[in-house]
């Protein structure tokens, strides 16, 4: 049901718009279509543009009221419209179909100034009457015959721009308009007029209408360093809307700045986004021409409204303008021409002479009525017009007042008016055909930064706003900046590393930037702000930019911006060297860490451990006493060091687990041997702290710069604050680290990079460079937030380093290879720590663990029957260790050999006394224990009892 409304709405609209147009073109019922002259006219609009538009109702509206039943019927216009599309060939082609294909007797259009100089030169050609609304003054009325212009040309309200210029004193003004013939067309009379009220253009800033953002802001940052603050705009509304955007951006929407947009956007100021208008044009003067209010404008805006929406439904509702205004008139004037030549029949185009080699533009022919319309149309005045006063004197349009508009809010406040004769006034009096001013002055006005001051429209008269750029004072490390003001002129100088790269950054932009040095000092107070403080004041707009040794640091990002770093960027230690450790008595222990060395050692107790719980109970080596079997318990592992370990093992899990420790000990060995060569046979000079770990440790003292942010990184790595000691010069970082923390000093200075190695240049072989290097950004240039020198002074600072910043490094630092001390970043510390070798002990642990495991495992399966008694648990527990430190019963075990065996065998010999000495010397057996005994009982009484002390050795008996 709603889309059969919609549909039907859509309907009666065209139809509307149908019976609207043949209104004018159809004669109504009963008239004689015969009697009614037709004069065919020709319309090219770029119909894809507001403005078209808007001149479009106008013009239909137009025809309306010149057909309306109270005017003459006898000759009607016929409108042909074609749409240009904003393209100067497509309005060629069109005007050449109209005068060839349609033969118009007048043209009215095209808009733009490219477009409507070709038209004009086919106007004349075929002497049509081309009536456009162009507003560019190279168009000129007087060398186009043919050519009618039907609106204001733009160079019209330069006096009364330069009025608005006189009545402030300004004495320079900037001009950005569009880098087109429409744009710069208007240069030369502005530029005259100015000079009428002694102004200047100091300078022309033209925009392509194609241009980025980044490049409008690039423009606007130039126009900023300028002196000049009085900005002419002359751009059309899309481009002015991103213009006034990054104008706001850049800051030059505050106070103190005056800009001044012509009439061709102040008079379409609607066709603006209000949000732009309300963000970024508050303060703006515009001038425009006057149109004064009427109950005729009233009504007719009401009709236009109505029409508009009849005929462009789906666009959003705009606003009637002057533009509208004036097509509306124009083509009333024409058909004003039309009529005053009667109702005749209008004559057709005049064909050319028939000769070859004619050209499309030659067979055109001419038309025979276009010159009776010039003349009518050249000199004509409609009192009643309703822009005010439509009078065309030879062709132009003659001006009007101009009105003078402050921009507050999303709209425009009338502020004053402009005429030719009587200047600039607050209020404007129509006394019959006079115009009086009264009250010289413009109104109240609001300027951008709503400020009620009006602009001096520079910031220095002679030479330029200059950046007052902010310098540290501190006294010290004066190769990177240093401070000096000369008694006489009192003027401030900056050298060192910093300033002379800061100069030829500013050497290398692509414009002149003109500064001067404001010092900033230092103090050495405790409580000085330091480096921080130049921050914050750069924040609050006590300074334009900030030079020297500026780190750049998240914190201080939060309140400047920073261009890109000119040095390397890093924080470091420095600490003394000590003499040759080959000269101490316990340089043996220093391969290995106090941790490794205390792991090793309780590994070798384990190992023997393991080993005896492994073997004690079938190996008689392990047996014996217990002052015995602690001293084979370190004996066995630490043999195995230097293995050296003759102990025979019996048990496969006691080989399993010597086979693992047996490599690990080979690794350790491996790995002290080659890291007692390396101390033995290194460098003599060694730093006193190989991390700075170490001086948290040891509670040793730490230097920083005086004011620098290392004091925060300090904190951050947990080192106590009472511990900090501030310096400013490197004499006192040599004093400080020559005394040590016990005598007032530092066990070690921390500081950027590029101080370091400074530092050490000059004192190259009693410190060196220790511990990791925690990242920073470097040195940087600092500017207020959303400065735009920014990005160019980055790109400079990129041309430096590739290009002069060698030299300007050799000037203050020398060359770094003067002195002959090593790689002060490779220094490390040779000792070996734990965590080297924690798989290694953990594979140990892990293998003698798993053995001792599965022996115990064993063990209560073999003595299960003790454990299923129903004694108690101490009783069980009683037992079980007195069957654990008991030998292992092997009495069970076969063998063809009885006296082969793992077990010491014992043999007992008989032999007689008489036949012992005959006997021993062929004893088999490789040594001998002779035990003498008393066999008391025994048949024959034995003498001398032989035992065997290798295994497995036959006994033999005497």
């Amino acid at each position: 049901m709603q889309n059969q409304r919609y549909y039907c709405l859509i309907l009666f609209i065209q139809l509307v718009s149908i019976i609207s147009f043949c209104h004018y073109v159809i004669p109504i019922r009963g008239e004689d279509e015969t009697s009614v002259v037709k004069v065919d006219v020709g319309i090219v609009l770029d119909m894809e543009t507001v403005v078209a538009k808007v001149m479009h109702i106008s013009i239909l509206l137009a025809l309306e009221d010149c057909h309306a039943p109270a005017s003459p019927r006898a000759i009607r216009i016929v409108p042909h419209l074609r749409d240009s599309k904003k393209d100067d060939v497509e309005a060629a082609f069109a005007a050449i179909y109209l005068l060839k294909d349609v033969q118009v007797q007048a043209i009215f259009g095209p808009q733009m100034s490219t477009q409507t100089d070709f038209v004009i030169d086919l106007g004349n050609r075929v002497k049509v009457p081309i009536i456009s609304p162009a507003t560019s003054p190279s168009l000129s009325v007087k060398e186009n015959p043919f050519f009618i212009r039907g609106a204001l040309p733009s160079s019209s309200q330069t006096k009364a721009i330069a009025a608005i210029v006189k009545n402030y004193n300004w004495r320079e003004v900037v001009v950005i308009y569009e880098d087109s013939p429409y744009g710069s067309g208007i240069l030369p009379h502005l530029t005259d007029a100015l000079l009428e009220n002694n102004s200047l253009v100091s300078y022309r800033s033209g925009i392509s209408p194609s241009a980025s953002d980044d490049q409008i802001f690039r423009e606007l940052y130039k126009l900023n360093t300028m002196q000049t603050r009085v900005f002419i705009v002359h751009l059309e509304s899309s481009l002015a809307s991103r213009l006034f955007l990054k104008a706001k951006e850049a800051g030059m929407m505050s106070s103190g700045y005056a800009w001044i947009i012509t009439d061709v956007l102040t008079s379409l100021l609607d066709l603006v986004d209000p949000s732009v208008i309300e963000s970024s044009m508050q303060g703006v003067l515009g001038v425009k021409s006057y149109v004064p209010r009427s109950n005729e404008l009233d009504m007719f805006t009401k009709r236009w409204r109505k029409r508009f929406r009849q005929v462009y439904p789906d666009m959003d509702p705009v606003e009637l303008n002057v533009f509208g205004l004036w097509a509306y008139e124009s083509i009333t004037a024409l058909a004003k021409a039309v009529v005053e030549m009667g109702s005749t029949a209008i004559p057709k185009f005049k064909k050319p002479d028939t000769r070859e080699n004619l050209t499309d533009l030659d067979a055109l022919g001419t038309s025979e009525l276009g010159s009776l319309l010039l003349d009518s149309m050249q000199n004509t005045v409609l009192k009643t017009a309703l822009s005010g006063e439509f009078r065309l004197i030879n062709g132009e349009l003659h001006p009007s007042p101009y009105q003078i508009v402050n921009i507050v809010g999303t709209g425009q406040r009338s502020v004053g008016f402009w005429t030719e004769k009587d200047g600039i006034s607050y209020k404007l009096e129509i006394d019959g055909k006079t115009a009086k001013s009264n009250n010289k002055q413009l109104g109240a006005i609001i300027w951008p930064g709503e400020s009620t001051i009006s602009p001096r429209g520079w910031e220095i008269p002679t030479s330029g706003k200059k950046l007052r750029v902010g310098v540290p004072v501190k006294g010290g490390l004066q190769e990177f900046i240093k401070v000096e003001r000369d008694s006489k002129t009192q003027a401030v100088t900056a050298t060192g590393f910093c300033a002379d790269v800061f100069k030829e950054v500013i050497q290398s932009l692509p414009y002149a930037v003109p500064y001067e040095f404001v010092p900033v000092p230092i103090t050495r107070s405790p409580n000085s702000p330091g480096y921080d403080d130049l921050a914050y004041k750069l924040f609050f707009k006590k300074h334009d930019a900030v030079i020297g040794d500026v780190t750049i640091s998240a914190n201080r990002s939060k309140y400047v911006d920073f261009t890109l770093p000119f040095t390397e960027s890093g924080i470091s230690a420095v600490v003394p060297v000590k003499d040759d450790d080959r000269k101490s008595a316990w340089i043996f222990v220093k391969p290995l860490k106090r941790e490794l060395w205390m792991t090793t050692g309780a590994f070798f107790v384990f190992i023997g451990f393991v080993v005896w719980v492994l073997e004690h109970r079938v190996n008689e080596e392990f047996r014996g006493p217990k002052c015995k079997q602690v001293g084979m318990i370190l004996w066995f592992s630490f043999s195995t060091l230097v293995f050296a370990h003759r102990e025979r093992v019996t048990s496969n899990l006691t080989r399993f687990v010597l086979i693992v420790w047996v490599f690990v000990v080979l690794v350790l060995t491996s790995s002290y041997t080659a890291s007692l060569t390396s101390m033995l046979t290194a460098q003599k000079l060694q730093p006193t702290v190989t991390d700075l770990n170490d001086l948290i440790k040891n509670g040793e003292y730490v230097g920083y710069q005086k004011g620098s942010f290392v004091k925060d990184v300090l904190k951050g790595m947990q080192f106590d604050s009472s511990k900090f000691r501030s310096y400013s010069t490197l004499e006192e970082y040599n004093d400080a680290l020559s005394r040590g923390s016990k005598n007032g000093g530092v066990g070690a200075i921390v500081d950027e990079l590029p101080y370091l190695r400074l530092f050490l240049n000059k004192y190259c072989r009693k410190y060196t460079m220790v511990g990791p290097t925690y990242k920073t950004a470097g040195f940087g240039f600092a500017f207020p937030k959303g400065s735009p020198l920014v990005p160019d002074v980055s790109r400079a600072v990129l041309k430096v380093m590739e290009g002069d910043m060698n030299n300007i490094i050799q000037k203050w630092f020398g060359n770094e290879t003067d002195c002959p001390q090593k790689d002060i970043m490779d220094i490390t510390s040779d000792s070996l720590a734990l965590d080297s070798f924690k798989g290694l002990f953990l594979i140990a642990g892990v293998s003698a663990g798993s053995a001792l495991l599965l022996f115990f495992l064993n063990f209560l399966y073999q003595n299960r029957e003790i454990l299923a008694t129903d004694d108690s648990i101490w009783k069980k527990f009683s037992a079980i260790a007195k069957v654990f430190g008991e030998e292992k019963d092997n009495s069970n075990v076969k063998s063809e050999n009885p006296f082969e065996g793992n077990v010491r065998q014992t043999a007992t010999l008989f032999a007689a006394s008489e036949t012992f000495p005959e006997v021993l010397p062929n004893l088999p057996f490789q040594s001998l224990d002779i035990r003498i005994s008393d066999c008391l009982g025994a048949s024959p009484a034995p003498k001398v009892l032989f035992s065997t002390t290798e295994p497995g050795t036959p006994v033999h008996e005497n």
